[in-house]
C-alpha cells in the first residue's frame, strides 16, 4: 500500500506514542505512586509492578513489538504460519522472565510451553478459561495495534487478524472483539488523519459485535473518563481510553499536544494506568503522528528486546518497525 509521507509518521506514531503511554503509566499502575494531580502533567518515573526503570516500557508494549516482528516479514496475520511465528516470539519474551506479566497471559504462556505453536498456545487459552470461567482481560486489546498497521488496506482481513492474535492467549471473543474495535479506529486515523468518522469503521465487525461495541463507544463518550476504573477487563479499559481521548480538549494553537494530555487523562484514572495509556496512545499516535511524541519522552524509551536505549528498539527502533510493518516487505 503506497502511504503518504504524513500517513508514514502516523503508521510509526502508534508503536511510539503507545509505548510512551505504557512507559508513563508503569510507574503509577494500582496506585504504585500517587497519581499526578490536574495541572501536573505524568513523569516516566519508572518502578511500579515490576521495579521499572524511567522510560522502560512493560508487556504491552513488548508483546506489540512480537506481533509486530512478524508483521514486518510480510506475513499475513490470519496464517497460522503467521500466528505460530507470533506465539513463539511471546514465548521468547517469557523466556526472559519480564518483571510483570497478566494473569491470564501469564497463565496461558506457562501452559504453552517453551516452543509453542499457535494451536497449543489456543489450547493452553481454552484451558485457562474453562477452568476460570473468565478470560476477557484487557491483555490482548493493549497489545493489537501492529495488527492494523500490518492490515491498513484491508479491514475485513484487520478484523480476521485481531481476533485470530487475541485468541493466542484470550478465549473470550469478548477480547478479540475489543482487539477489532480497536484496530479499525487505529487504521482509520492513519490513512485519514482524523478521529472524526472513525466509529464507521465498526460496521466491518460481525452485527453482534458491531451493535455492542457503538454502545461501548457511546457510553465512553457521555461519561467522564475518571468513570472507568474497573479498566482491567477489554471492555472497560477501551472505554477508558476512548474517552479519555474524546474528551480531552484539543489545544487551539498547538493541536498535537493533545496527544500529551490525552495520555495525562488516561493516566489520572488509575487502576491499570500503564495498559489504558498505551491503548490510547495507539490512537493517539496514530492522529498525531510520531512528531507528536515529546523528544524527552522518546529519549527514555527502551525494552524488550534489549535491556536498555543503547540494547533496546528505543524510539527510533519502533519508528523502523512499523515502517517495515506497513511496508510487510520483510525488508530492513
Amino acid at each position: 500500500m503506497d502511504l503518504t509521507s504524513a500517513q508514514i509518521d502516523r503508521a510509526a506514531g502508534v508503536l511510539v506514542a503507545s509505548a510512551a503511554g505504557d512507559a508513563l503509566g508503569a510507574g503509577y499502575e494500582f496506585d504504585s505512586a500517587p497519581l499526578p494531580p490536574p495541572g501536573q502533567a505524568p513523569r516516566m518515573i519508572g518502578g511500579g509492578l515490576g521495579g521499572f526503570a524511567p522510560g522502560e516500557w512493560t508487556d504491552d508494549t513488548a508483546q506489540a513489538v512480537a506481533i509486530a516482528e512478524v508483521a514486518a516479514t510480510g506475513a499475513d496475520l490470519r496464517t497460522e504460519a503467521a500466528l505460530d511465528a507470533i506465539a513463539q516470539r511471546f514465548a521468547d519474551w517469557y523466556a526472559a522472565s519480564p518483571p510483570d506479566v497478566g494473569i491470564q497471559t501469564r497463565a496461558v504462556l506457562e501452559a504453552a510451553g517453551r516452543h509453542p505453536t499457535a494451536a497449543t498456545m489456543r489450547a493452553a487459552a481454552d484451558a485457562v478459561h474453562a477452568r476460570t470461567g473468565r478470560s476477557a482481560g484487557n491483555g490482548s486489546l493493549m497489545r493489537t495495534a501492529p495488527v492494523a498497521l500490518a492490515h491498513l488496506d484491508d479491514p475485513a482481513a484487520l478484523v480476521t487478524a485481531a481476533y485470530a492474535v487475541s485468541a493466542l492467549t484470550h478465549h473470550d471473543p469478548l477480547a478479540g472483539e475489543a482487539a477489532a474495535t480497536w484496530c479499525l479506529l487505529v487504521r482509520h486515523a492513519v490513512l485519514d488523519g482524523t478521529l472524526d468518522g472513525g466509529r464507521e469503521e465498526l460496521g466491518h465487525l460481525p452485527e453482534d459485535a458491531r451493535r455492542r461495541w457503538r454502545a461501548m463507544l457511546d457510553e465512553a463518550e457521555a461519561q467522564d473518563p475518571r468513570t472507568f476504573t474497573s479498566n482491567s477487563w477489554a471492555g472497560g479499559a477501551l472505554q477508558a481510553a476512548w474517552s479519555s481521548v474524546v474528551r480531552t480538549p484539543v489545544p487551539v494553537d498547538r493541536p498535537a499536544d493533545h496527544l500529551q494530555h490525552a495520555l495525562a487523562t488516561a493516566i489520572r484514572i488509575g487502576g491499570d494506568t500503564d495498559t489504558v495509556a498505551a491503548i490510547a496512545g495507539a490512537l493517539l499516535g496514530a492522529r498525531w503522528g510520531a512528531a507528536a511524541v515529546p523528544t524527552a519522552w522518546a529519549r527514555l524509551l527502551h525494552g524488550w528486546p534489549g535491556d536498555g536505549p543503547a540494547e533496546g528498539p528505543g524510539a527510533a527502533g519502533l519508528v523502523a518497525l512499523a515502517r517495515r510493518t506497513v511496508r510487510g516487505d520483510g525488508a530492513d
